[in-house]
């Protein structure tokens, strides 16, 4: 068995930092930058956060900024290399991460 970590990125459809779209940005580091082993991006249907907004698809809701899920594996040392260049980026609290074994 080998040892890795999971992280998980919380942010929402269309934040952006600098002009430029947060998850294309985080994106390009996790695979550009830091050649992560597997990522992947969930959108969620509903959710809300520290302010109790919520935001979820629905007619009514044309613009919604749905929730995004941005989580990925790797070594630990390669999972803390890539959060610690995605800091300023994505508030802390707006991550997690906990270790995990291959089978």
């Amino acid at each position: 068995m080998k040892a890795i970590e999971i992280a998980r990125i919380y942010i929402r459809e269309g934040d952006h930092a600098d002009g430029l779209d947060v998850m294309k940005q985080i994106f390009a580091l996790l695979q550009d930058q830091h050649k992560i082993q597997g990522v992947t991006v969930f959108r969620g249907v509903a959710g809300f956060g520290v302010h109790g907004e919520i935001h979820a698809a629905d007619l009514l809701r044309m613009t919604a900024r749905l929730p995004l899920v941005i989580e990925f594996f790797d070594t630990p040392e390669a999972v803390a290399a890539a959060l610690a260049a995605l800091r300023g980026l994505v508030p802390p609290e707006h991550i997690v991460k906990w270790p995990a074994l291959c089978l």
